[in-house]
């Protein structure tokens, strides 16, 4: 909105210092720092709100160190984070940009599951939430509002470096025009289902191509590969975030250092000139993200003030279905989901890890008639709390390992 505001003010009254405004760098910044405000500000009036209405979480008794003390701590905290993402967006992004329409359906619709199942368990006295198959249904349904959009909106396009020994220049535009050697040009912006691929020289995939056994005409039916890969990666990640979520600060830390790592990668998807330089597909206007995802980090460093380890509220699901989404969701639209499974690696081996521990004591159950573990206990984060280790210490052990992943999904940019 102030967007809007300022550029009609420096258009038609040449008002002082509104031409800012057009800085995707500035709009970060503010928003940034907004979320910050925001964050700090709502979450103190939250939680005393929340203790008032006795709104706190019923814990579990898993024989972990410390759990009792946490009985009663507020939850539903996640609405501080939605705030503090929203409110910035919409004052600084440009509201007519479809990725940003997109980011701004995917936070709302993730945190109103997310806290509908809150909502059960804290209102309804129902530990159990939400019924998972719910949970699914929602997050399909996400899937298929992003994947459609992708596929079929006019204005989510791509232009590909291309040679210019096979491109004539009434049909392709020129890079750089002022440099008549210019081996490579850009393509005309067209739809395509290709995503980049790490540590590969020629780094795009066409998901399609899965489709080739079809026959010549396989293109045509690109939607049918494309959607539930969409739906699985947003299921997965969301689920992932969601698990993560079990101590104090763990989801909230490792999802800023996450939306840092996107907001860079959107940067330069957004930036013809970076785009160029790194051998990855420009998209046209998904600069834009890059303020969602200042956002974003403001309201997770924010929320960090208060969820630290000992925590004065938790998120909930409100707070960390809406944090998976938003991460697969923004991967998705600047082509680098193929870099979850190393960026959100701290997701990856929490989800895992209870797939391995459910999965191998039902296999011992039915074979040897009693069900044996691999973990002391899952997700991974409760093993180490179960081999003595103490919340901060895991935490901060996770959040390292957090940067290193983020600084080599960053560097897969030029190493190939």
């Amino acid at each position: 909105m102030l967007y809007y505001l300022f550029t009609y003010l420096d258009k038609h009254f040449d008002f002082p210092g509104a031409g800012v405004f057009q800085y995707i760098t500035f709009r970060t910044t503010m928003a940034v720092i907004v979320s910050l405000v925001i964050s700090l500000l709502m979450g103190k009036t939250l939680i005393a709100y929340l203790h008032r209405k006795q709104v706190g979480e019923t814990i579990r008794d898993l024989g972990l160190d410390g759990q009792k003390e946490k009985q009663g701590t507020p939850t539903m905290g996640g609405l501080i984070i939605l705030a503090a993402i929203l409110i910035p967006t919409l004052l600084f992004a440009k509201l007519n940009n479809v990725y940003i329409i997109l980011m701004i359906i995917t936070t709302v619709w993730m945190g109103a599951i997310g806290f509908i199942d809150d909502y059960i368990k804290v209102f309804k006295k129902n530990k159990e939430g939400l019924a998972g198959r719910f949970k699914i249904v929602g997050q399909v349904g996400l899937g298929l509002i992003v994947g459609y959009t992708m596929f079929f909106h006019p204005s989510i396009v791509v232009k590909e470096k291309i040679p210019a020994s096979v491109a004539g220049l009434s049909q392709y535009q020129t890079f750089d025009e002022s440099n008549s050697h210019s081996k490579f040009q850009m393509s005309k912006e067209m739809k395509s289902t290709k995503t980049n691929v790490p540590f590969y020289k020629n780094n795009e995939f066409d998901y399609a191509k899965l489709l080739k056994f079809i026959g010549d005409d396989y293109e045509k039916y690109a939607f049918w590969i494309f959607i539930p890969i969409v739906i699985i990666i947003i299921t997965a990640v969301s689920n992932g975030a969601n698990i993560t979520d079990g101590i104090d600060g763990l989801a909230t830390g490792t999802s800023a250092i996450i939306g840092a790592t996107l907001g860079v990668l959107a940067y330069v998807s957004g930036n013809m000139v970076f785009a160029d330089y790194l051998n990855i597909m420009y998209i046209p206007n998904s600069g834009e993200l890059v303020i969602f995802a200042g956002a974003f980090i403001g309201a997770c460093i924010g929320f960090l003030w208060y969820n630290a380890y000992p925590a004065q509220v938790f998120m909930g699901d409100t707070g960390s279905l809406a944090i998976g989404g938003i991460i697969a969701s923004y991967a998705i639209m600047i082509r680098k989901e193929l870099l979850i499974p190393i960026l959100c690696g701290i997701f990856l081996v929490e989800n895992v890890s209870v797939i391995l521990q459910v999965g191998y004591f039902k296999y011992t159950k039915k074979r040897y008639g009693e069900g044996r573990r691999i973990f002391k206990m899952s997700p991974l984060h409760h093993h180490y709390q179960k081999s003595g280790y103490s919340e901060p210490k895991i935490v901060t052990r996770f959040w390292i390992i957090g940067i290193i992943l983020a600084v080599v999904t960053i560097v897969t940019l030029k190493l190939r």
